[in-house]
């Protein structure tokens, strides 16, 4: 039996109220309802105010490989489901700016590292831990939302997520927002959503005692910055009652 009220752990983010136009610090910033943020150097928050419902734009750095993540966590999978959700879109150019959403288990927030780089057609899993996500990158050959998962530096189940991805029906559209959702279940079972789509599902080979973050990142892919704009990002696990 549970020995108190709170057996969920949510982090809710929905943008609204106010969020003034600021330069952020590249370390970690509180962006409230349990998210945080960390970047490759620094950028601004600026309040998009011609949409409704709260919307944040993250405007990254201007060199290559500046980015932006958002995070909340961690969470455990063996304790029960781990959820992410969030919806997003690139307002400038989807053809310079990868995105990634989804959970990691390697989290450098000093330096955060994109987990999962495309070039190609070849996947390069750049996170040392474990990962599931949904991956943009425009240096792919034909440009595509993949979704993938990979642990130790490589793909880590090939018979449900391939070395190179698995591809989603629709791609990314400027100025359009994206919605993904990813579960991961106790046992290292997880699917991979985009929009109404089930990309992929099934063995992820993750290890579900390990500890997961949520994130949503936008990483450049050339010397200018990106318009990154987060409508909501949301995350949910399970609280660990057991008695030691």
């Amino acid at each position: 039996m549970p020995q108190g009220s709170f057996g969920n752990i949510e982090a809710w983010q929905d943008f609204g109220g106010t969020h003034e136009d600021v330069t952020w610090a590249a370390t970690s910033v509180d962006l409230g309802g349990e998210w945080a943020m960390v970047s490759v150097n620094e950028g601004t928050l600026n309040d998009v105010t011609d949409e409704e419902g709260g919307v944040l734009q993250f405007l990254t750095d201007t060199a290559d490989n500046d980015n932006v993540v958002l995070f909340a966590g961690p969470f455990k999978p063996s304790n029960g489901p781990v959820s992410f959700e969030a919806r997003f879109k690139i307002a400038d150019s989807i053809t310079l700016g990868a995105v990634y959403a989804g959970f990691m288990e390697t989290l450098a927030k000093a330096t955060p590292v994109f987990p999962i780089t495309v070039s190609g057609t070849t996947l390069t899993y750049t996170g040392t831990g474990g990962m599931i996500g949904l991956v943009w990158d425009p240096d792919r050959t034909t440009n595509a939302w993949l979704a993938a998962a990979g642990d130790g530096g490589a793909a880590s189940n090939t018979t449900n997520y391939p070395t190179d991805g698995t591809l989603a029906t629709d791609a990314m559209v400027l100025d359009e927002y994206d919605i993904v959702r990813v579960n991961l279940y106790p046992g290292g079972i997880a699917e991979v959503w985009h929009d109404d789509e089930l990309v992929a599902s099934g063995q992820t080979g993750l290890t579900d005692t390990d500890l997961f973050y949520a994130v949503l990142a936008c990483e450049n892919r050339s010397a200018a910055a990106e318009e990154f704009e987060v409508d909501y990002v949301y995350a949910k696990g399970v609280r660990d009652w057991t008695v030691s």
